[in-house]
């Protein structure tokens, strides 16, 4: 048996049926890791013992035996926790954070800390595309993407500020989850953007996401797989940032559209009314200004470990007077009141999860233009796998639901993924 080939909830129908042993599935993941990570680098910390050593005391639950990659920027009782940032270089915290808690409480096996961008946020780290090792495997959440997409665990933990789930989860060819804003307990986590910042989850399958997201979070999600009674209402909708979708999203949008009508799901165009533009602007200054202030430690003690690229987008953060920062908490404020109205009469909207391809190179991880709307808003998306680009290279495809409406989106982006074939 292909044991990393599995889906994390076909493993756990194992485990719980003995017939297979978590430190079992824990080697086969320790052997492909010892293979495969050196062309991936998705780890910034990896005990092989330690691993074998959870696994075989892993308890009944959810998620019992499944290994975990979790995000450098949430703390590990038992492993470094860095941020990305050689200023945190060896630091140990005493607890879990809280989604790393409520993860092994399920049963989950954490098998490692994966590497993120310097703070979740800019300089990336070595990791690469598992696709092409040539191109970038996106950020800020690289490692789990990566790792996910490699095979090295079948589940990580990733979190989002801009589009730091679902683009790189778009560039690996994996499923990524940006949960309702608040959704995962964000306790324990290096907080950048406290009005931004959301704990998500990477998989290979939606529903494996959601029985992942459901264990930490204490919330029913339901089944992705399940048949749904009627066809979603769908809105394809290209956002006020459109100019941005490179030839093969727009064509990819075409031929998402043209699959879903085939496939029996309603489908109308949905643009967004204007204001919405005005996010644009508004999400940079708070999450600059927010990030900014949450460094003041760092900016103040070590600002030369700092990388030139953060301390610039730091210094515009803290130029932003408090009216232009009032005015950019309204707009917030206004979007996320009129959206339920933009959805009107639809089940979900449908649109890119990334301009393109994974940019080439792993000096940029690439541009969050199609994400950071939806983030302002504190709705949940997900992206799933929607076939390749020029380059032979992943494209996803992003499905956005209201507000709290986490279950729908998570049944209506396994539709979308099943009608695309």
């Amino acid at each position: 048996m292909d044991l990393p080939g599995l889906s994390a909830v076909r493993a756990v129908h194992l485990v719980r049926d003995g017939k297979l042993t978590p430190l079992d599935l824990a080697e086969a993941y320790v052997d492909r890791i010892a293979r495969h990570d050196p062309a991936v680098k998705a780890f910034a910390c990896f005990d092989p013992d330690k691993v074998r050593a959870a696994a075989a005391s892993c308890r009944p639950g959810p998620l019992q035996g499944i290994p975990i990659g979790v995000k450098d920027v949430l703390d590990t009782a038992d492993m470094p926790s860095e941020y990305g940032s050689p200023i945190w270089q060896g630091w140990q915290p005493r607890a879990d954070a809280a989604a790393v808690a409520a993860a092994r409480a399920a049963g989950g096996v954490v098998v490692g800390k994966t590497v993120t961008t310097e703070f979740a946020t800019r300089q990336p780290g070595p990791t690469m595309n598992p696709v092409n090792p040539a191109h970038t495997p996106g950020g800020s959440s690289s490692g789990s993407a990566a790792g996910v997409g490699a095979g090295l665990f079948p589940l990580a933990f990733g979190t989002q500020t801009a589009g730091s789930v679902i683009r790189p989860a778009a560039f690996c060819g994996v499923v990524g989850y940006k949960p309702t804003f608040g959704l995962i307990c964000r306790s324990g986590m290096k907080i950048m953007s406290d009005s931004l910042d959301t704990v998500g989850v990477i998989a290979r399958t939606v529903a494996d996401c959601a029985l992942f997201a459901g264990a930490v979070s204490g919330r029913d999600l339901g089944d992705p797989d399940a048949k749904p009674q009627r066809a979603p209402r769908i809105g394809i909708c290209r956002s006020p940032v459109w100019s941005a979708a490179a030839p093969e999203t727009v064509a990819l949008i075409e031929r998402v559209s043209d699959a879903l009508g085939r496939a029996g799901a309603s489908i109308c165009q949905r643009e967004l009314p204007e204001d919405f533009a005005e996010l644009i602007e508004a999400h940079p200054i708070v999450m600059n200004a927010e990030s900014a202030r949450s460094l003041a430690w760092e900016l103040t003690r070590f600002p030369d470990l700092i990388s030139e690229g953060l301390r610039e987008r730091l210094a515009f953060g803290l130029s932003q007077t408090e009216a232009a920062l009032d005015h950019a908490y309204a707009v917030f404020a206004r979007m996320q009141a009129a959206f339920p109205r933009a959805m009107e009469g639809l089940d979900v909207l449908v649109t890119p999860a990334a301009p393109g391809e994974a940019p080439k190179g792993l000096e940029w991880t690439g541009d969050p233009v199609f994400n950071f709307i939806w983030t302002s808003l504190h709705v949940p998306c997900v992206t799933v796998p929607a076939g390749t680009g020029p380059n032979g290279l992943p494209l996803g495809i992003q499905i956005v639901g209201r507000r709290g409406e986490d279950r729908a989106v998570l049944a209506g982006a396994r539709w979308v993924q099943a009608a695309l074939g």
